[in-house]
């Protein structure tokens, strides 16, 4: 059996000693900052992609109005338990595997390298293009805003600075990146915090339990009203899949395992505290919001005919001016900050799967002295600039409509989120099989009923079927944009040609295809 340098076997027989792939023991590969941020670090780094102002400010007009109306608490409240139960198995798999290409490296290790290089080329898919989409809400708000000062700047001049700065700031040392999401992070939740105590504190102007009611989470807004004024149906599927899209983010943690100081221990309370903290807060935000109106009607005619104004309008209402100006600003810096947490996660992708060399191994190099993934960090924004750009010349603005809400909120920002949501809803399922089955062959002794088999089980069924019924409704959540349906095609694609890719491995480069997922740190 011939070795490499650092103890990589090259043998074609079958599978590697894993421990032979634990980069904290090799002096070939290059590793990122070890020890550079701590739990609070992660948090940051996390929450900050689920973007908690995005999520409310973006996703709840379109769920009152679109999907479960007075139901949208609830939708979030559903979200809530079923990620908390995938959690569950996911924190005890980041206990075992410690790995900056997070799905990816779970499911090689627990479904075999063909699942896991589709995994992971899926997952740098859906959080490249994630990165486009909050360009796309964030060009909405800045055109807004600039309009509000009489300058008239075309959405994609926005979407493209934001791109380029995200990737000047990327550049430099993750704790850049984890202070500057700290300060966006603790602002936004601050102020929504404020908005939820002055609609509550004033009584609203009509709080109903039924948003909390779980059976109102499944049921779709009833159309109302005639002629121009007239309000369709909306379909609760919706409201549950934007209540998912407001998570995303959460599950990044085990990214930046490798540049934690105790990643066994805070990668899981991460986890934990993101995700139910996000689903308390969102909750209680979603049901101010709804409760900022006369009625459940009046807020799906403000969702539909006006979301800039869904919060902002009962912010100044219940509060002030000064409230609906700070969140008019936050929604901006918010969108930036979450668009920012998604190119350090997608950057963290490709250095994965460049430092194995799967893709060019120049993707997995980092910066002589900041340790940042700084060549995988500019390909990422390369490609968001790419995907900006060809919206800008090729998608066309809707009748009746502005460039920036036809194009930069409802195509980039919708279409995208939706093409890439339904990447994470599958490879979440796909996690949680491979959660069970890693401890079943792996860890029998160490087997627990609830952790290992009950919960991931709960997952998968939750799972799936938000991404059955939300694909059933795509003409619906695509905006009627027919499009939509390719962007679906093209996820089934990259993972079915990342099987592909795997295979070709095996068959060629044996050596390559044993690395596949298996670079981890500091051992299993």
């Amino acid at each position: 059996m011939d070795s490499e340098p650092g103890g990589m076997s090259t043998h074609h027989e079958g599978m590697l000693p894993v421990e032979s792939m634990d980069v904290s023991q090799r002096g070939d590969v290059h590793k990122l900052h070890g020890g550079a941020v701590g739990l609070l670090g992660v948090l940051f780094l996390t929450v900050t992609g689920a973007a908690p102002i995005s999520a409310m400010l973006f996703n709840t007009p379109l769920s009152v109005g679109f999907g479960n109306g007075i139901g949208t608490p609830a939708g979030f409240a559903f979200a809530t338990v079923i990620l908390t139960i995938f959690s569950v198995g996911y924190v005890a798999m980041s206990r075992k595997v410690t790995a900056a290409g997070g799905f990816y490296s779970f499911i090689s290790h627990g479904l075999g390298r063909e699942l896991g290089m589709a995994s992971g080329l899926a997952m740098v898919v859906a959080y490249s293009v994630f990165e486009a989409s909050l360009c796309g809400g964030f060009a909405y708000f800045a055109t807004a805003k600039l309009a509000q000062y009489g300058y008239d700047v075309e959405w994609y001049w926005c979407a493209l600075f934001m791109v380029a700065l995200i990737g000047i700031l990327a550049y430099f040392d993750i704790h850049i990146s984890a202070r500057i999401l700290g300060i966006a992070l603790i602002s936004e939740v601050v102020f929504l915090l404020l908005f939820d105590a002055l609609v509550f504190g004033h009584g609203g102007e009509n709080i109903q339990a039924g948003a909390l009611n779980p059976i109102n989470a499944f049921k779709n807004l009833n159309g109302f009203g005639s002629g121009d004024a007239a309000i369709a149906s909306g379909a609760w599927a919706v409201g549950v899949f934007f209540a998912f899209w407001s998570w995303v983010g959460f599950e990044m943690a085990p990214n930046y395992g490798e540049e934690s100081k105790n990643p066994k221990k805070i990668v899981p309370m991460a986890m934990y505290i993101s995700v139910v903290g996000l689903g308390i807060f969102y909750v209680i935000t979603s049901w101010a919001a709804i409760s900022g109106y006369a009625s459940t009607n009046a807020a799906a005619t403000q969702a539909v005919n006006n979301a800039y104004g869904f919060f902002l309008d009962p912010a100044k209402q219940f509060g002030n001016e000064t409230l609906r100006d700070i969140l008019s600003y936050l929604i901006i810096t918010g969108s930036f900050a979450c668009g920012m947490a998604f190119h350090n996660t997608t950057a963290r992708y490709f250095y994965s799967l460049g430092r194995e060399r799967v893709l060019p191994h120049q993707l997995g190099r980092t910066h002589e002295k900041h340790k940042s993934p700084h060549i995988a960090s500019t390909t990422q924004s390369v490609i968001a600039a790419l995907i900006v750009i060809a919206f800008a010349l090729f998608a066309t603005t809707a009748a009746g409509s502005d460039s920036a809400t036809s194009i930069a909120y409802v195509q980039l920002y919708g279409l995208m989120a939706f093409m890439g949501v339904v990447l994470i809803l599958f490879i979440q399922a796909l996690v949680s099989v491979a959660i069970w089955n890693y401890f079943r062959t792996h860890h029998p002794s160490e087997h627990h009923i609830w952790t290992h088999t009950i919960a991931p089980l709960i997952s998968v069924v939750a799972q799936v079927l938000v991404l059955a019924i939300a694909i059933q409704k795509i003409d619906f959540l695509g905006a009627g944009y027919r499009y939509a349906w390719y962007l679906v095609i093209i996820d089934v694609l990259v993972f079915v040609g990342g099987i592909g890719y795997a295979l070709y491995l095996k068959s060629s480069d044996r050596a390559k295809y044993e690395t596949i997922g298996r670079m981890v740190h500091e051992g299993l």
